[in-house]
């Protein structure tokens, strides 16, 4: 319960202060109190506490170490999921990246970190999605002296809340007010503070991200090189020195108990085994003890048991004189050819997100900033990081550089390279008001740009940021890879256990000749020897790596080629589209309304009847109502303006405040119009439906030249005003044109095109027969857009929606697979699963055809991987040894192994290959 104090004065009552004493007894003591004070009491019931406010959220990524199969991502996950605080987990194997959503109020990042360590697993965190918190790199922390410093600059700092110096990486976490201080601000600051010896420098992620990736290949590269080393001279003293006399004498001498040669291998080897192979034992450990399994298991087995076999061969046979052979080269042969496929994996896997790598390369490192003094003019330039633009900011671009953000153009004119955002390669004249994209270049003149977007906010920021999502997410076919890596280690091991039994068993009762074992050997190490290959020999990456590593280089080659994909689930219900639905305004047509007529068919003159059109649309968002305002402003004062864009701008901005009529009541009809009251009479501005709903008749002869305008697929806007019908106007909205070859396209590919429209029939009829849609579903409310996705949907078939406005999200959202147009609304890319950048219906082609490529290539890949661990476990077994004679030696088995994950991941890159259709090859249609 709560006790609340209602005051009586203006002021609060200076004796509120005897509450403090009172709060040790109980409630009527407490209300006593404060009735002695002068105010009033009374309990309030917990019922009436308001509820607190939901916890914030933040997203936060962190990049994860020593993953190697699918168990392990699913271990990670598990392990995130059970923290407090924590709402959702997702890994990525192919990334080594983990996206984490918890409440900071109840468990911070850096708890994340240390439970992902906990569970053996390497972690640091790259980014969250926090705003009022930067992570600086520092140059010139050296001494303590430096760190005294610069936690005397951010006390003083106005804005700055928090902040965490990290003296080992040289890096410093602040947690500041962006409404008081901003980033080069803080930046500036320590620089200044410190005279110049410490330098802040914002943390890019994705170039720690790169450094990551560079730092896990020359680790495994390092490792590679020493079990090398090692491991040759092994191989040189077991094949080569015994047919060498010197050598094979110097070799049999002995050091104790011990033949040279053995204690020189053993020793060899167990630094390859406990040294250079301690990652193995590591994440086998990690594994095992989080009730998982994985290929490390299975190598630490593999290996562990031909070592261990080794040293009690070598201790029996320094004891007893009876020298079994020893295998001392087998282990490491095996962890050197398994390091080799893992540096082999990692480069192939960073190939993977090449196209993340090029999109961040867009960026500029630097700008120029133009400074001006308080009246505004020019009196400098200074160049600055890149990150540390601002809002508002105006920037000086020179030929030849790249745009540092998204920004609008305040002075000069140039022509602009767009193509790696838009993929159109023609170049774009900019002039004073165009609107610039971040990471285009600029080609020829030199342009001032004012900042709008930064950071996180600028389109291909966006875009990176897209891709990045559809990477991490999983495509539903990875669920069998999920469940097969969850039994396939324990099954391995049962197979590696049943073939040294039957062998074993079938050498004792000697049910094979005694020729099949060598005469130095024994049936036991005949026997272990087809254990320990099986073992070695299954690989459950493959498997792990067959999807994620195939919709990565798919989501950057989509990005490439303008075709954006949110998830690899969006991608796989793609290629198995059935219907694709179009919005007709603006997606099959260009968005462009122009009035192409106008007629009267009352007394009214026409000068007089655009004016009373266009003043009833000037309050209308639609785009016919620009067209139609357009239309009667061009009607009025066509050669009467300044020849200057920016004069024309300047003067219609003032004569439309004076020239059009004052609409009072106006009101939106979704579906059907606008209606208004002008010098109080009742104005109706629309379609069929409005005018005749409000009992207004249409004139024969308007009718005839109505139907005759809608059989042009043109739109008809009538006008009523006062109750009478006045006069029409026709309104077109030309085709796209590549409209009517992708509708062939999508014919040619079994996918049925439906037009979806809130015209009326025979406009909607006319513009469908003109592109080759035979579907048509006309004079439909926004509202029941989604109704038809979902009617198409009822006999299972897969549904894409192709749209663009506000009114396209809810079917967007409906459909299997919704795909915005890049040129849209927000809310429609929102909704989207696909955003197509270029605003070219070619790409919805693109869009099908990458993705049944990228799931032919995942199926491919699913099939190497099975196909591989079916054939490659029998032989290893020993299956065709009773025939053939032949038996794979472990050390084969495991280059057998490593090889086959990078074989994978190869596979995957040769979508790297992939070329867009040519509506010319879809067609099948012959160009001479």
């Amino acid at each position: 319960m709560l006790v609340a104090a209602q005051k009586e004065a203006a002021k609060l009552h200076p004796n509120i202060g005897l509450l403090r004493s009172y709060f040790s007894h109980g409630v009527e003591d407490i209300i006593e109190a404060i009735e002695d004070a002068g105010f009033e009491a009374e309990i309030i019931p917990d019922s009436a506490v308001s509820q607190p406010k939901s916890q914030k959220t933040l997203s936060a990524q962190f990049r994860i170490g020593g993953m190697t199969c699918a168990n392990c991502v699913n271990s990670v996950e598990g392990i995130l999921k059970k923290l407090p605080g924590v709402k959702g987990a997702v890994v990525a194997l192919a990334t080594s990246l983990g996206e984490v959503e918890y409440v900071p109020s109840a468990i911070s990042k850096d708890e994340i970190v240390q439970a992902i360590e906990d569970a053996g697993f390497e972690a640091a965190f790259l980014q969250s999605s926090e705003q009022d918190k930067i992570l600086l790199g520092l140059i010139g922390l050296h001494t303590e002296r430096d760190v005294e410093v610069l936690h005397d600059i951010l006390k003083k700092m106005d804005g700055s809340r928090q902040f965490d110096v990290n003296t080992v990486l040289s890096e410093v976490e602040i947690v500041f007010d962006p409404e008081a201080v901003g980033l080069r601000s803080i930046v500036d600051t320590i620089e200044m503070g410190s005279n110049g010896r410490l330098k802040a420098h914002v943390q890019n992620p994705y170039t720690r991200g790169a450094s990551n990736d560079a730092q896990e290949a020359s680790k495994m590269l390092n490792l590679l090189r020493s079990s090398l080393f090692l491991s040759i001279p092994v191989f040189f003293i077991r094949m080569v020195c015994p047919s060498i006399p010197f050598l094979s004498t110097l070799l049999s001498m002995h050091c104790g108990p011990f033949l040279m040669g053995d204690l020189l291998k053993w020793i060899l080897v167990s630094i390859v085994q406990f040294v250079v192979g301690k990652r193995f034992y590591v994440a086998a450990f990690r594994a095992l003890r989080h009730g998982s399994t994985n290929m490390d298991v299975l190598v630490v087995l593999g290996t562990t048991a031909s070592y261990v076999y080794s040293v009690c061969a070598l201790l029996y046979g320094a004891f007893t004189g009876y020298r079994p052979p020893v295998y001392f080269e087998t282990s490491a042969m095996i962890i050197t050819f398994v390091l080799f496929g893992k540096y082999l994996e990692v480069l192939a896997k960073g190939k993977t997100s090449d196209a993340i790598k090029k999109l961040v390369e867009l960026v500029p490192s630097t700008a120029l900033l133009v400074l001006k003094d308080k009246e505004g003019k020019h009196v400098g330039e200074r160049e600055i990081d890149a990150l540390l633009v601002q809002p508002g900011d105006v920037l000086k671009v020179l030929p030849g550089s790249k745009v540092p953000a998204d920004g609008v153009v305040v002075w000069g004119t140039s022509h602009v390279n767009e193509s790696m955002i838009t993929g159109e390669s023609a170049p774009v004249p900019k002039e004073v008001s165009s609107v610039v994209i971040g990471g285009t270049i600029n080609l020829h003149g030199i342009l001032h740009i004012q900042a709008t977007k930064v950071g996180s906010g600028t389109v291909l920021s966006q875009i990176i940021s897209l891709v990045e999502t559809a990477q991490m997410s999983k495509a539903p076919i990875q669920k069998f890879a999920d469940y097969v890596a969850s039994i396939f280690v324990p099954i391995v091991i049962t197979l590696s256990i049943v073939t040294f039994s039957v062998w074993f068993l079938c050498g004792w009762l000697g049910a094979y000749p005694n020729s099949w074992v060598s005469e130095n050997s024994n049936c036991f190490v005949f026997s272990l020897m087809f254990a320990i290959s099986v073992v070695v020999i299954a690989c459950p990456c493959a498997l792990g790596l067959a999807t994620p590593t195939a919709v990565m280089v798919a989501t950057g080659i989509g990005a490439n080629h303008g075709v954006l994909v949110k998830g690899g689930d969006a991608l796989e219900r793609a290629q198995n589209v059935n219907y694709v639905v179009f919005d007709k305004t603006g997606t099959l047509t260009q968005g462009k309304a122009v009035v192409t007529t106008a007629k009267v068919f009352s007394g009214m003159d026409l000068g007089d009847f655009l004016t009373l059109v266009a003043s009833a649309e000037a309050s209308s968002e639609h785009p016919l109502a620009k067209a139609v305002l357009d239309y009667a402003f061009h009607f009025h004062f066509f050669g009467k303006l300044p020849s200057s864009k920016d004069g024309i701008e300047q003067r219609k901005d003032e004569v439309l405040s004076q020239w059009l009529l004052e609409a009072e009541d106006f009101s939106a009809v979704p579906g059907k119009g606008v209606q208004c009251s002008i010098n109080g009479k009742h104005v109706l501005v629309g379609n069929r439906t409005l005018i005749t709903e409000n009992g207004v008749t249409i004139p024969p002869e308007a009718e005839n030249f109505l139907v005759d305008l809608e059989s042009n697929a043109k739109t008809g806007i009538l006008v009523a005003f006062d109750g009478d019908f006045v006069g029409l106007m026709g309104v077109t909205d030309p085709l796209k044109r590549e409209a009517a070859v992708v509708v062939e396209g999508l014919k040619k590919l079994g996918v049925h095109p439906v037009m979806l429209t809130g015209d009326n029939w025979r406009t909607a009829q006319a513009v469908a027969k003109e592109v080759g849609i035979e579907d048509v579903r006309a004079e439909v409310m926004p509202a029941g857009k989604a109704d038809v996705v979902r009617s198409l949907q009822k006999d299972g078939s897969i549904v894409a929606m192709v749209g663009d406005g506000i009114n396209d999200s809810p079917a967007l959202a409906a459909a299997d697979v919704g795909m915005a147009i890049g040129g849209g609304t927000d809310i429609a890319i929102e909704a989207a699963d696909y955003v197509l950048v270029r605003n070219n219906l070619e790409d919805v082609i693109t869009a099908i055809d990458l993705s049944r490529k990228t799931f032919s290539r995942i199926r491919w890949n699913y099939f190497f991987a099975m196909a591989y661990n079916v054939v490659a476990i029998p032989v290893a077994a020993g299956a065709l040894f009773p025939f053939t004679g032949l038996q794979m030696p472990p050390w084969l088995a495991g280059a057998c192994m490593a090889f086959s994950s990078v074989s994978v991941v190869c596979s995957s890159l040769l979508l790297r290959r992939y070329r867009k259709p040519r509506l010319t090859t879809v067609l099948q249609i012959t160009v001479e």
